[in-house]
């Protein structure tokens, strides 16, 4: 099978009380799941099935009639990377690498924090926040839906999950303190410190 639902990096209370057990519950037992065992089946006799998933992705990005199987790739692809982004006591002004670079190309961290807010919070409907590297340079952007930006030749770097399921337990239609709580608690800045280089 091309795809696996990975285990949490934590304990399903770790997060609390920015994210509640019960959210990822859901979150990853649930929608994740789904996402993984639905891939899985989509793939299924296309001569993918054993392909890494960004492979996958950059290999039906575009093509309507495969927007199944890049839809459910790529969500499981989102979320195994959005979990990652995550961790205990993380959160608020970063060290290291992207410190620096974040400094150098936002002018300081809490534009980057402000724009990415911002991103998230003005992201239609369902979709997610990242903080991207781009030509060398740091950049916010938005995604609609499942798209990501592996499939547009583009380094994730972070990313937080702007659809309901992700806060809607924790904060209902409160997405704007769901997206401070992330950014001030839970990023893993070593992992984007990691994705940096």
């Amino acid at each position: 099978m091309a795809l696996t639902l990975p285990d949490l990096p934590y304990a399903k209370n770790a997060l609390e009380p920015h994210i509640s057990a019960k959210t990822l519950e859901f979150h990853h037992g649930k929608h994740h799941k789904a996402y993984v065992d639905n891939a899985n089946k989509l793939l299924s006799g296309t001569g993918l099935e054993k392909e890494d998933p960004e492979k996958i992705l950059k290999e039906v990005a575009g093509d309507v009639s495969r927007i199944g199987i890049f839809n459910n790739v790529a969500q499981a692809w989102n979320h195994a990377f959005f979990w990652n982004c995550l961790k205990t006591g993380g959160g608020g002004r970063p060290t290291g690498k992207v410190a620096k670079q974040i400094d150098a190309d936002f002018g300081s961290y809490e534009k980057f924090s402000e724009d990415l807010k911002n991103t998230g919070v003005t992201q239609f409907g369902s979709g997610w926040a990242w903080l991207v590297l781009k030509s060398g340079r740091l950049e916010v952007m938005k995604t609609a839906n499942a798209d990501t930006p592996v499939a547009h030749g583009i380094k994730p770097l972070l990313t937080i999950d702007v659809w309901e399921h992700a806060y809607y337990l924790d904060y209902q239609n409160r997405r704007p303190d769901f997206l401070q709580a992330v950014i001030d608690n839970l990023i893993n800045w070593d992992f984007v410190n990691s994705r940096l280089g």
